[in-house]
């Protein structure tokens, strides 16, 4: 994790912030994590079901149909495959307008 949020941290823009939604997962929390300074997490509450239509909806999908067991040669490569993977979703909407249409979507 110390590594992912290192590569991360040379993208943000300078003089920016990124801020990071993680999950409790321990890896997200260690006491050994090293945060760089332009990078913030913020933690989601833990068991969340406001997060449960958007993991099963969007990321699942995204991830098991098109993301993994792959082996990328590249940065370029991973960035390719998360925009080719973002079209197939977004060619999808009513993955997206699901999640829209849950009770807590509208403070009910």
């Amino acid at each position: 994790m110390n590594l992912h949020l290192a590569e991360i941290a040379t993208e943000v823009a300078l003089g920016a912030l990124a801020v990071l939604l993680v999950d409790q997962a321990g890896w997200h929390m260690s006491h050994r994590l090293v945060v760089p300074p332009n990078i913030a997490l913020l933690l989601l509450p833990p068991k969340c079901p406001e997060t449960q239509p958007y993991r099963k909806h969007l990321a699942v999908p995204c991830a098991t149909n098109w993301l993994s067991n792959r082996v990328f040669k590249s940065y370029d490569d991973i960035v390719d495959h998360c925009c080719e993977a973002w079209n197939k979703l977004t060619d999808q909407p009513w993955r997206i307008m699901s999640i829209g249409m849950r009770d807590w979507a509208h403070g009910s």
